[in-house]
């Protein structure tokens, strides 16, 4: 579903439980890279929406050359942080950047589920490269690859003709095979 208001504010309820997903990441990941950092938010939402119908964070990811981003966060991550001030800060170590969190993890806006969904993404793609997190974002058949394939942008991104598109990827393809799932997703985006 594409919205009509060109561009995304987050509430404060969206932005602490935003900001402190990647508090949680960056104490559990060594060197979090700006780019490894996307791909797990990402990740997050692609399995909570397949296990419940419902996002972790319910961001808006375009199609990009490096698969599905946050372009919000991406902007933010890519200069000194504004949105997640309070969160986060870039490190570099041996000229590599990466995010440290500056503040405890609050888990107010966190149920147990979504721990548990945090510490499932961090066991199996926490050791995962970026490059290996984009490769997997890229998968046949996963939303990014769909989304570019009907789009008629995919082969301009892999031969990188272009780095980037304004095409929102439709989450609800993930659990376009089960009905109860799409309602509660449909319902959750029509109340948030």
């Amino acid at each position: 579903m594409m919205s009509n208001v060109p561009y995304t504010k987050y509430n404060k309820t969206q932005l602490e439980k935003i900001g402190n997903t990647v508090v949680y990441l960056s104490d559990n990941i060594p060197q979090l890279s700006k780019t490894k950092l996307l791909k797990l938010l990402y990740i997050l939402d692609e399995i909570s929406i397949k296990k419940t119908g419902i996002p972790f964070l319910n961001l808006k990811y375009k199609v990009w050359k490096f698969g599905p981003v946050s372009e919000e966060l991406f902007i933010d991550l890519s200069s000194e942080p504004k949105l997640l001030e309070g969160y986060i800060e870039k490190n570099s170590e041996d000229g590599v950047n990466f995010v440290v969190s500056k503040s405890v993890f609050n888990d107010d806006e966190f149920s147990d589920n979504d721990i548990e969904l945090m510490d499932y993404t961090i066991a199996n793609f926490g050791n995962k490269s970026a490059k290996e997190l984009i490769s997997y974002t890229h998968r046949t058949n996963s939303p990014w690859h769909n989304t570019a394939k009907q789009s008629e942008v995919l082969e301009l991104l892999e031969k990188e003709i272009i780095n980037n598109t304004e095409y929102v990827i439709d989450m609800s393809q993930l659990i376009s095979h089960d009905e109860r799932k799409k309602s509660i997703y449909t319902e959750f985006l029509e109340s948030h």
